[in-house]
Protein backbone atom coordinates (compact mmCIF):
# COMPACT_ATOMS: atom_id res chain seq x y z
CA UNK A 1 0.00 0.00 0.00
CA UNK A 2 2.85 2.40 0.85
CA UNK A 3 4.63 1.59 -2.42
CA UNK A 4 1.48 2.23 -4.47
CA UNK A 5 0.93 5.61 -2.84
CA UNK A 6 4.58 6.52 -3.38
CA UNK A 7 4.37 5.70 -7.09
CA UNK A 8 1.34 7.96 -7.45
CA UNK A 9 3.11 10.81 -5.67
CA UNK A 10 6.18 10.52 -7.85
CA UNK A 11 3.95 10.98 -10.90
CA UNK A 12 2.59 14.22 -9.40
CA UNK A 13 6.05 15.70 -8.93
CA UNK A 14 7.48 17.64 -6.03
CA UNK A 15 7.18 20.92 -7.90
CA UNK A 16 3.40 20.93 -7.74
CA UNK A 17 3.50 20.33 -4.00
CA UNK A 18 6.04 23.07 -3.40
CA UNK A 19 3.90 25.68 -5.15
CA UNK A 20 1.11 25.22 -2.58
CA UNK A 21 2.95 26.73 0.40
CA UNK A 22 4.20 30.31 0.48
CA UNK A 23 5.92 30.52 3.87
CA UNK A 24 7.41 28.23 6.56
CA UNK A 25 5.13 25.45 7.77
CA UNK A 26 4.54 24.84 11.46
CA UNK A 27 3.95 21.41 12.98
CA UNK A 28 2.73 21.65 16.55
CA UNK A 29 3.68 18.62 18.64
CA UNK A 30 1.55 18.54 21.83
CA UNK A 31 4.19 16.41 23.57
CA UNK A 32 7.65 17.08 25.00
CA UNK A 33 10.88 16.72 23.07
CA UNK A 34 11.89 13.06 22.88
CA UNK A 35 8.31 11.77 23.03
CA UNK A 36 7.48 9.34 20.22
CA UNK A 37 5.26 11.88 18.45
CA UNK A 38 8.14 14.36 18.52
CA UNK A 39 10.63 11.77 17.24
CA UNK A 40 8.31 10.85 14.35
CA UNK A 41 7.80 14.47 13.35
CA UNK A 42 11.54 15.11 13.25
CA UNK A 43 12.23 11.93 11.27
CA UNK A 44 9.76 12.96 8.57
CA UNK A 45 10.71 16.66 8.60
CA UNK A 46 13.68 16.66 6.12
CA UNK A 47 11.85 14.68 3.45
CA UNK A 48 8.71 16.79 3.83
CA UNK A 49 10.69 20.03 3.55
CA UNK A 50 12.16 18.75 0.30
CA UNK A 51 8.71 17.89 -1.06
CA UNK A 52 6.96 21.07 0.04
CA UNK A 53 9.73 23.55 -0.71
CA UNK A 54 9.44 25.35 2.61
CA UNK A 55 11.12 25.06 6.02
CA UNK A 56 9.12 23.09 8.57
CA UNK A 57 9.28 24.26 12.17
CA UNK A 58 8.60 21.66 14.88
CA UNK A 59 6.94 23.46 17.78
CA UNK A 60 6.60 21.46 21.02
CA UNK A 61 3.58 22.52 23.10
CA UNK A 62 3.13 19.80 25.77
CA UNK A 63 0.59 19.85 28.57
CA UNK A 64 -3.00 19.07 29.58
CA UNK A 65 -3.16 15.75 27.67
CA UNK A 66 -2.47 17.50 24.38
CA UNK A 67 -4.96 20.34 24.89
CA UNK A 68 -2.34 23.11 24.99
CA UNK A 69 -1.01 22.08 21.60
CA UNK A 70 -4.48 21.98 20.07
CA UNK A 71 -5.30 25.42 21.45
CA UNK A 72 -2.05 26.80 20.07
CA UNK A 73 -2.87 25.45 16.62
CA UNK A 74 -6.13 27.40 16.57
CA UNK A 75 -4.38 30.73 17.02
CA UNK A 76 -3.40 32.84 14.02
CA UNK A 77 -4.69 32.80 10.44
CA UNK A 78 -6.26 29.62 9.08
CA UNK A 79 -4.14 29.61 5.93
CA UNK A 80 -3.15 25.95 5.86
CA UNK A 81 0.39 26.45 7.14
CA UNK A 82 -0.18 25.02 10.64
CA UNK A 83 -0.58 21.31 11.38
CA UNK A 84 -0.74 19.18 14.51
CA UNK A 85 0.96 15.86 15.21
CA UNK A 86 -1.81 13.90 16.92
CA UNK A 87 -1.94 10.48 18.48
CA UNK A 88 -4.83 8.24 19.41
CA UNK A 89 -4.64 9.09 23.11
CA UNK A 90 -4.80 12.86 22.69
CA UNK A 91 -7.33 12.91 19.84
CA UNK A 92 -9.72 10.07 20.76
CA UNK A 93 -9.33 9.38 24.50
CA UNK A 94 -8.32 12.61 26.25
CA UNK A 95 -11.30 14.57 24.83
CA UNK A 96 -13.60 12.09 26.58
CA UNK A 97 -11.75 11.69 29.88
CA UNK A 98 -11.07 15.41 30.34
CA UNK A 99 -13.36 18.40 30.17
CA UNK A 100 -11.91 20.34 27.27
CA UNK A 101 -12.98 23.79 26.07
CA UNK A 102 -12.64 22.74 22.42
CA UNK A 103 -14.05 19.83 20.42
CA UNK A 104 -11.26 18.37 18.30
CA UNK A 105 -13.79 16.88 15.89
CA UNK A 106 -15.25 20.33 15.21
CA UNK A 107 -11.96 22.22 14.98
CA UNK A 108 -9.61 19.83 13.14
CA UNK A 109 -9.58 17.62 10.07
CA UNK A 110 -7.48 14.48 9.49
CA UNK A 111 -4.67 15.03 7.01
CA UNK A 112 -2.36 12.02 7.00
CA UNK A 113 -1.97 8.94 9.13
CA UNK A 114 1.65 7.92 9.56
CA UNK A 115 2.09 4.98 11.92
CA UNK A 116 0.35 2.53 14.19
CA UNK A 117 1.96 1.05 17.27
CA UNK A 118 1.18 -2.01 19.32
CA UNK A 119 1.31 -2.50 23.03
CA UNK A 120 2.84 -5.62 24.57
CA UNK A 121 1.29 -7.62 27.38
CA UNK A 122 4.13 -9.12 29.41
CA UNK A 123 4.07 -11.43 32.40
CA UNK A 124 6.42 -12.35 35.19
CA UNK A 125 7.88 -15.77 34.25
CA UNK A 126 6.33 -17.26 37.41
CA UNK A 127 2.87 -16.90 35.83
CA UNK A 128 2.12 -20.35 34.35
CA UNK A 129 -0.06 -19.05 31.51
CA UNK A 130 1.93 -18.18 28.38
CA UNK A 131 -0.80 -17.25 25.85
CA UNK A 132 -3.87 -15.01 25.91
CA UNK A 133 -6.22 -18.00 25.98
CA UNK A 134 -4.29 -19.61 28.83
CA UNK A 135 -4.10 -16.31 30.71
CA UNK A 136 -7.85 -15.69 30.51
CA UNK A 137 -8.55 -19.23 31.74
CA UNK A 138 -5.99 -18.91 34.54
CA UNK A 139 -7.46 -15.59 35.69
CA UNK A 140 -10.95 -17.06 35.92
CA UNK A 141 -9.68 -20.06 37.88
CA UNK A 142 -7.70 -17.78 40.21
CA UNK A 143 -9.80 -14.63 40.71
CA UNK A 144 -7.99 -11.72 42.32
CA UNK A 145 -4.57 -13.25 41.77
CA UNK A 146 -3.40 -11.31 38.72
CA UNK A 147 -2.30 -7.71 39.23
CA UNK A 148 -1.84 -5.68 36.07
CA UNK A 149 0.37 -2.60 35.96
CA UNK A 150 -0.06 0.25 33.46
CA UNK A 151 1.04 3.87 33.19
CA UNK A 152 -2.23 5.23 34.59
CA UNK A 153 -5.98 4.86 34.86
CA UNK A 154 -7.79 5.70 31.65
CA UNK A 155 -4.62 5.62 29.55
CA UNK A 156 -4.44 3.64 26.33
CA UNK A 157 -2.60 0.66 27.93
CA UNK A 158 -5.23 0.41 30.68
CA UNK A 159 -8.09 0.69 28.18
CA UNK A 160 -6.64 -1.99 25.93
CA UNK A 161 -6.84 -4.45 28.83
CA UNK A 162 -10.33 -3.32 29.85
CA UNK A 163 -11.38 -4.07 26.28
CA UNK A 164 -9.93 -7.56 26.73
CA UNK A 165 -11.83 -7.93 30.00
CA UNK A 166 -15.04 -6.85 28.25
CA UNK A 167 -14.54 -9.35 25.43
CA UNK A 168 -13.41 -12.35 27.50
CA UNK A 169 -14.36 -11.84 31.14
CA UNK A 170 -10.69 -11.94 32.14
CA UNK A 171 -10.13 -11.21 35.83
CA UNK A 172 -7.35 -8.86 36.93
CA UNK A 173 -6.73 -6.06 39.40
CA UNK A 174 -5.53 -2.89 37.70
CA UNK A 175 -2.62 -1.16 39.42
CA UNK A 176 -2.03 2.34 37.96
CA UNK A 177 1.49 3.79 38.03
CA UNK A 178 2.82 7.24 37.24
CA UNK A 179 5.26 5.97 34.63
CA UNK A 180 6.40 2.95 32.65
CA UNK A 181 9.75 2.45 34.38
CA UNK A 182 8.25 1.46 37.73
CA UNK A 183 5.76 -0.85 36.01
CA UNK A 184 8.64 -2.67 34.34
CA UNK A 185 10.64 -2.88 37.57
CA UNK A 186 7.72 -4.26 39.56
CA UNK A 187 6.62 -6.89 37.05
CA UNK A 188 10.18 -8.22 36.84
CA UNK A 189 10.43 -8.14 40.64
CA UNK A 190 7.15 -9.98 41.16
CA UNK A 191 5.28 -7.14 42.88
CA UNK A 192 2.74 -7.43 40.05
CA UNK A 193 2.14 -10.34 37.70
CA UNK A 194 1.35 -8.52 34.44
CA UNK A 195 2.39 -5.34 32.64
CA UNK A 196 0.92 -3.67 29.58
CA UNK A 197 3.00 -1.04 27.84
CA UNK A 198 5.30 -0.04 25.03
CA UNK A 199 6.68 -2.90 22.97
CA UNK A 200 10.12 -1.31 22.77
CA UNK A 201 10.23 -0.92 26.56
CA UNK A 202 9.10 -4.42 27.53
CA UNK A 203 10.25 -6.72 24.75
CA UNK A 204 14.03 -6.55 25.41
CA UNK A 205 13.33 -7.99 28.87
CA UNK A 206 11.30 -10.80 27.32
CA UNK A 207 14.22 -11.56 25.01
CA UNK A 208 16.52 -11.79 28.03
CA UNK A 209 14.13 -14.16 29.82
CA UNK A 210 13.16 -11.73 32.59
CA UNK A 211 9.59 -11.48 31.25
CA UNK A 212 7.22 -13.55 29.15
CA UNK A 213 5.91 -11.82 26.01
CA UNK A 214 2.29 -12.96 26.07
CA UNK A 215 0.90 -11.05 23.08
CA UNK A 216 0.70 -7.74 21.22
CA UNK A 217 -2.54 -5.80 20.94
CA UNK A 218 -3.27 -6.24 17.23
CA UNK A 219 -5.57 -8.43 15.15
CA UNK A 220 -2.57 -10.04 13.49
CA UNK A 221 1.14 -10.30 14.20
CA UNK A 222 3.32 -7.31 13.52
CA UNK A 223 5.85 -7.32 10.71
CA UNK A 224 8.57 -6.08 13.05
CA UNK A 225 7.99 -8.83 15.67
CA UNK A 226 6.51 -11.87 13.90
CA UNK A 227 7.52 -14.23 16.73
CA UNK A 228 5.12 -12.55 19.18
CA UNK A 229 1.49 -13.64 19.10
CA UNK A 230 -1.34 -11.14 18.65
CA UNK A 231 -4.37 -10.69 20.90
CA UNK A 232 -6.52 -11.35 17.83
CA UNK A 233 -5.21 -14.90 17.53
CA UNK A 234 -6.79 -15.82 20.85
CA UNK A 235 -9.67 -13.33 20.84
CA UNK A 236 -11.04 -13.02 17.28
CA UNK A 237 -11.88 -9.44 16.32
CA UNK A 238 -9.87 -7.86 19.13
CA UNK A 239 -7.75 -4.87 18.15
CA UNK A 240 -6.27 -2.03 20.18
CA UNK A 241 -3.79 0.02 18.21
CA UNK A 242 -2.27 3.35 18.94
CA UNK A 243 -1.63 5.65 16.02
CA UNK A 244 0.20 8.81 15.05
CA UNK A 245 -0.87 11.19 12.32
CA UNK A 246 -1.23 14.79 11.26
CA UNK A 247 -4.24 17.07 11.56
CA UNK A 248 -5.04 20.46 10.06
CA UNK A 249 -7.50 23.16 10.99
CA UNK A 250 -11.02 22.78 9.72
CA UNK A 251 -11.57 25.23 6.87
CA UNK A 252 -7.92 25.31 5.79
CA UNK A 253 -7.39 25.55 2.00
CA UNK A 254 -7.96 22.05 0.53
CA UNK A 255 -4.81 22.30 -1.59
CA UNK A 256 -2.65 22.56 1.54
CA UNK A 257 -4.29 19.47 3.03
CA UNK A 258 -3.70 17.46 -0.15
CA UNK A 259 -0.11 18.62 -0.55
CA UNK A 260 0.77 17.93 3.08
CA UNK A 261 -0.77 14.44 2.82
CA UNK A 262 1.29 13.74 -0.28
CA UNK A 263 4.48 14.90 1.42
CA UNK A 264 3.85 12.68 4.44
CA UNK A 265 3.22 9.64 2.24
CA UNK A 266 6.37 10.34 0.24
CA UNK A 267 8.40 10.43 3.46
CA UNK A 268 6.80 7.23 4.74
CA UNK A 269 7.89 5.38 1.60
CA UNK A 270 11.58 6.19 2.04
CA UNK A 271 13.52 3.06 3.07
CA UNK A 272 15.91 4.92 5.38
CA UNK A 273 12.96 6.33 7.34
CA UNK A 274 11.12 3.00 7.42
CA UNK A 275 14.20 1.31 8.87
CA UNK A 276 14.38 3.80 11.73
CA UNK A 277 10.68 3.73 12.58
CA UNK A 278 10.53 -0.05 12.52
CA UNK A 279 13.20 -0.06 15.21
CA UNK A 280 10.83 2.11 17.27
CA UNK A 281 8.10 -0.53 17.05
CA UNK A 282 6.00 1.33 14.48
CA UNK A 283 4.09 0.02 11.48
CA UNK A 284 3.82 2.38 8.50
CA UNK A 285 0.30 3.30 7.36
CA UNK A 286 0.04 5.53 4.29
CA UNK A 287 -3.31 6.67 2.96
CA UNK A 288 -5.80 9.43 2.30
CA UNK A 289 -7.32 11.94 4.72
CA UNK A 290 -10.65 10.12 4.42
CA UNK A 291 -9.10 6.80 5.41
CA UNK A 292 -7.45 8.39 8.43
CA UNK A 293 -10.71 10.11 9.36
CA UNK A 294 -12.61 6.82 9.37
CA UNK A 295 -10.08 5.30 11.79
CA UNK A 296 -10.20 8.39 14.03
CA UNK A 297 -14.00 8.39 14.30
CA UNK A 298 -14.13 4.63 14.85
CA UNK A 299 -11.66 4.91 17.74
CA UNK A 300 -13.48 7.92 19.17
CA UNK A 301 -16.69 5.88 19.32
CA UNK A 302 -15.09 2.62 20.47
CA UNK A 303 -13.04 4.05 23.32
CA UNK A 304 -15.75 6.53 24.27
CA UNK A 305 -18.20 3.70 24.81
CA UNK A 306 -15.71 1.81 26.98
CA UNK A 307 -14.77 4.91 28.99
CA UNK A 308 -18.41 5.61 29.75
CA UNK A 309 -18.93 1.99 30.80
CA UNK A 310 -15.96 2.30 33.17
CA UNK A 311 -17.26 5.71 34.35
CA UNK A 312 -13.95 7.30 33.36
CA UNK A 313 -15.52 9.90 31.09
CA UNK A 314 -15.52 13.55 32.13
CA UNK A 315 -18.66 14.37 34.08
Amino acid sequence: RVAAVAALLCSLGAGALAQTFTKPIRIIVPYPAGDLGDVISRLLQPSMQESLGQPIVIDNKPGASGLLGLQSALQGPNDGHTFVMGQMGSMAVAPITNKQPIDARAEFVPVAMAYTNYLLLAANPAVPAKTIVELVAYSKANPGKLRLGSNGEGGFPHLSMELLRERTGMDFIHVPYKGNNQVMTDVMGGQIELAIGSFTTLYPHAQSGKLTAVAMTGKTRSAFAPAVASFGEGVPGYEALGWFGFFGRKGAPPATISAFNAAVNTALARPEIAQKTQALGLDTVAGTPAQFGAIWMNDYDKWGKLLRTLKLDAK
